[in-house]
């Protein structure tokens, strides 16, 4: 049995998820505080730990780089669950050696599968590492990148900049593809057209996402079109470079391959539920993802067009907004022009 170390000072939010947790076969050892918590972690030397950033006596950053610098605890995967989603503040936990990054409020699969990936991501770099002991520098570029989130500082650092303004085309389906872009702010759709000229969004990306990715072996032109929601700015290297950054870390093409793989995921759900979904599920569950992606609290509007959303609903632009005006009457959403505002999230959520 796996132990999960929970460092929360929310008694409420920690008694539930250690429940949870411990409902799915963990041990958990909690602590209401970081001070508390970096005791506990040097003394239990748990598996995983799951930290809150926000807390009295010492913060999560707190916790997370007194247990890096020991020798002891310096391995062990770590999680940060906090309210906070600015790109800043995600990229300084990563930044301190963070494996992953939740935001409150959290469903219960988001957080046991961040954990089980963790967990079996931290078995396979242990036994790597017994594999090349003799070579520890072998896995290790000479830019001195070893993980996922030095990939993205190095965009930051070496990437071509470039701004986009909201509705300005990035790139279209069937260019040549030489870039691969980490969006530094702002939200990013790609779409394609369907033989009857409809456009069909297959994914939103947000700050910290990567974009544009294309086989590396082959000469393949991007497979659909890439459009700014808002106004973003993106840093792109060239496929070249990106291979050889691949070619020469282990660790950052497992991390990398990862990362696509739950992106997969994520497109597949979508897909299902424009297939077997209803037309009031998939527009509450369309008006829910753009509020995530675009990181509105409820109170906040968010603006969007009418066929966005209806692309993203895989259903009709008609069909979308009567079913927009049911949910207006039913005190579930405020309309004023182009904005929508939230004003029962439950009430969404629950849509069948």
């Amino acid at each position: 049995m796996k132990t999960i170390l929970l460092i929360e000072d929310d008694t409420a939010l920690r008694e539930n998820t250690a429940e949870l947790l411990e409902l799915s076969d963990y041990k958990v050892i909690t602590s209401p505080n970081g001070k508390v918590g970096i005791v506990k972690a040097k003394e239990e030397k748990p598996d995983i730990i799951v930290c809150d950033i926000m807390m009295p006596e010492v913060d999560g950053y707190g916790v997370l780089e007194a247990l890096a610098n020991d020798k002891t605890t310096n391995q062990i995967p770590f999680i940060f669950l906090s309210a906070k989603t600015e790109h800043k503040e995600i990229r300084k936990g990563m930044d301190l050696g963070a494996d992953d990054y939740l935001t409150k409020p959290f469903d219960e699969e988001e957080l046991l599968s961040a954990i089980e990936s963790r967990l079996a991501k931290a078995q396979i770099l242990a036994t790597m590492l017994q594999e090349n002991l003799k070579q520890p520098k072998e896995d290790q570029t000479e830019d001195g990148l070893r993980n996922l989130n030095e990939l993205k500082n190095f965009f930051d650092d070496h990437g071509d900049i470039s701004e986009h303004k909201k509705g300005e085309v990035i790139y279209r389906e069937s260019e040549h593809s030489n870039k691969v872009y980490l969006i530094l702010k702002g939200v990013i759709k790609s779409h394609k057209m369907d033989e009857s000229g409809k456009e069909l969004i297959t994914a939103l990306y947000k700050a910290d996402d990567f974009l544009g990715f294309t086989s590396f072996m082959d000469n393949v032109p991007y497979q659909e079109s890439a459009t700014a929601v808002e106004d973003s700015e993106l840093a792109g290297i060239s496929k070249s470079n990106l291979k050889e950054i691949l070619e020469k870390s282990k660790n950052i093409s497992l991390e990398l391959m990862e990362l696509l793989t739950d992106n997969l995921s994520e497109i597949k759900e979508q897909l299902l539920q424009m297939a077997y979904s209803s037309v009031r599920k998939k527009t509450a569950q369309t008006i829910l993802q753009f509020a995530e992606i675009l990181n509105k609290k409820p109170e906040d509007s968010i603006k969007i067009s009418r066929n966005d959303l209806a692309s993203v609903a895989g259903i009709a632009t008609e069909s979308l907004i009567r079913t927009l005006s049911s949910f207006k009457k039913d005190g579930l959403i405020e309309i004023e022009g182009r904005n929508i505002k939230i004003l029962d999230l439950p009430g969404l959520q629950l849509i069948e």
